[in-house]
């Protein structure tokens, strides 16, 4: 039998790199649906699975996909789906299940350019308002962006982490190139890889509410099967998980759901700063978009302008006050996304039109160059100082 962790360097893909994240993390059982360009996550999952035993299970779509890792998270057990744009879409429904009745999973977006079809085996960024906002009704998301397949090693596991401390589904949105892309991996020894796993409840079975929240304001979970007395469903329901038709119910709910992220920010936030101490003007960015970024700042910095990198890990929840610290020190933010324009509707936003705030972005099929991004810094230099 082949080990959980394959230690060592090894140069593999972003998709691969993934894909052993979620081993490493756990990961004993994976549904979902062959589709480009995530196919190779469920591929590598397919052949490392049986070997640690786990489970690979091919579902006739993405809606099942999603319905099975509910089930099997359900039953105890870390799982995992991965898709791109259309799948993505289809997920949306059962990710709303997985909200309301509190499921720790992890689902893997490898985004390509839309709408529809799109361009099947080119990469974009243009799902990161629909992993905010994809289901119905009022929730919180926690969304992890990698830009290389060394983070997706690892902020696989950190969903991981996140899904079970705090009992939802979170997201990874990766993208083609950065799942395309082979670099370096360095896979440590187990014992270096710390893992959280889902609160235990305590006391008697037959008193145990499996929406009670806890001291940091998340319930523990018990576990189908475990003898504990459980109601999971999808309608409004109390801290029993009984369905509850009151407006009352709702709210407190809603609080609870909302409440566990909101209340835990400081340790879900995930942000990196470079050269900021004394920018003027700041970019703002996120997965494989970032690396043009970083290369752009240093290029910046060459030709005399200022610029200076706020990489966004954590997309969602978004960090609202750093952005909003950010542009009380810096003359301008630019947001450098390949998509039209949907985080910087954020920066927009939570800048709160003290500075201009400028896009960087277009519709997919191709990375956003450093040369693309220094040249509309030299453009935005010289209107401010105009």
């Amino acid at each position: 039998m082949k080990p959980a962790v394959l230690t060592g360097e090894h140069f593999i893909t972003g998709d691969v790199a993934c894909a052993e994240g979620a081993l490493a993390a756990g990961c004993r059982f994976f549904a979902g649906y062959p589709i480009t360009p995530a196919t190779e996550i469920a591929e590598h999952m397919a052949s490392r699975l049986p070997h640690v035993c786990g489970t690979f299970i091919q579902m006739e779509d993405e809606i099942a996909a999603m319905a099975a890792v509910l089930g099997a998270s359900n039953a105890g057990v870390k799982s995992m789906t991965a898709t791109s744009g259309p799948g993505f879409s289809l997920i949306m429904e059962n990710l709303g299940l997985g909200i309301c009745t509190e499921t720790p999973c992890v689902v893997v977006n490898v985004q390509r350019a839309g709408p529809s079809t799109g361009l099947p085996t080119l990469g974009a960024q243009g799902d990161m308002m629909q992993a905010r906002w994809g289901s119905h009704g009022h929730y919180e998301i926690i969304t992890l962006a990698p830009s290389s397949p060394q983070e997706l090693f690892y902020q696989t596991i950190t969903a991981f982490n996140m899904s079970e401390t705090y009992r939802l589904p979170v997201l990874i949105m990766t993208d083609e190139v950065t799942g395309h892309l082979s670099e370096r991996v360095v896979i440590p020894e187990p014992g270096a890889i710390q893992l959280q796993t889902r609160p235990v409840p305590k006391g008697r079975k037959d008193r145990f509410k499996p929406f009670q929240p806890g001291p940091n304001g998340v319930a523990p979970m018990g576990i189908a099967g475990g003898g504990y007395g459980l109601h999971v469903t999808g309608l409004t329901h109390d801290e029993r998980g009984y369905p509850c038709m009151n407006p009352e119910t709702q709210a407190e709910m809603l609080d609870r759901l909302t409440g566990k992220i909101r209340r835990n920010l400081k340790d879900i936030l995930l942000t990196e700063s470079y050269r900021l101490d004394d920018a003027d003007i700041a970019l703002v960015s996120y997965g494989v978009s970032s690396r043009s970024s970083l290369a752009a700042v240093d290029e910046a910095r060459q030709a005399g302008i200022k610029a200076g990198l706020l990489r966004l890990i954590t997309v969602w929840p978004f960090p609202e006050e750093r952005i909003r610290e950010l542009s009380r020190k810096v003359k301008c933010l630019v947001t450098v996304e390949i998509n039209l324009g949907q985080i910087h509707l954020e920066v927009q936003r939570c800048s709160e039109g003290r500075i201009p705030v400028c896009l960087v972005g277009h519709a997919g099929g191709t990375v956003i160059s450093p040369d693309t991004i220094v040249d509309r810094l030299k453009g935005l230099l010289q209107s401010l100082h105009a």
